[in-house]
């Protein structure tokens, strides 16, 4: 399975990070009916960011409850450890964060030849300078709009010229974010239908929500199409 565009402009992932951990399947394909693109799993090892969440077992699971491709995000230090467990496990993109990788180059090259999509996150506080020598290799890049660590945090105003200022750099190389099927621009944190009209037009062209999908406010399918209907 390969992250496609289709008819979208925008791509909408859930991230199970704020569901319900005792329904996780049952919460992946609710947001697979309310329309959403993708699932992010986030992974987090209670290192690199505090919490401790899900393995590859957990990827394994979801992989035949659902068609969507399913994106797992590595909140890890060491992350080249994991890749082909969660590659194996049926994952169809990995995100590694650039600060828990002294060679980046090589943990996406290694990511490309497991034959899935590669992503980089970098947090708030990492400039954009860390990945100009990367560019080519990355099928996405992630920008945090909150400190990587739990769901629920509010959005970061400070990162939407830090979107805007990838955009810019990515067009001024000729570069649409080499052999990915649109331009991936991630955002992850604080993703709500207020923020997501703001990183849209910052330049984002993928979003990454949970809490504003998962909350006790309103149905998956109501939250989605709240979100969906904020950025047309």
């Amino acid at each position: 399975m390969r992250f496609t565009k289709e008819n979208t402009t925008v791509i909408i992932e859930a991230s199970i990070l704020s569901a319900d951990f005792a329904r996780l399947g049952e919460q992946a394909r609710e947001a697979e009916a309310a329309g959403v693109d993708a699932i992010q799993v986030d992974v987090m090892d209670g290192s690199f960011v505090p919490d401790i969440t899900f393995g590859p077992g957990v990827v394994r699971a979801l992989r035949p409850l659902v068609s969507l491709p399913l994106d797992v995000h590595l909140m890890v230090v060491e992350p080249e450890q994991h890749l082909e467990a969660f590659a194996n496990a049926g994952a169809d993109r990995l995100i590694v964060h650039q600060e828990t990788c002294p060679h980046l180059h090589r943990t996406l090259q290694s990511i490309r030849e497991l034959k899935i999509e590669a992503g980089v996150s970098i947090n708030p506080g990492t400039p954009l300078s860390v990945l100009e020598e990367v560019l080519d290799l990355a099928d996405l890049i992630q920008v945090m709009t909150v400190n990587p660590g739990w769901g629920g945090q509010l959005f970061l105003h400070s990162q939407l010229d830090k979107i805007r200022r990838l955009r810019r750099m990515l067009d001024e190389r000729g570069l649409d974010v080499p052999n990915s099927v649109w331009p991936a621009i991630a955002v992850d944190g604080g993703i709500d239908s207020t923020t997501a009209p703001l990183v849209v037009s910052a330049g984002a062209t993928v979003l990454i929500a949970g809490s504003s999908v998962y909350n006790d406010k309103a149905s998956v399918a109501e939250n989605v199409a709240t979100l969906r209907a904020s950025i047309k």
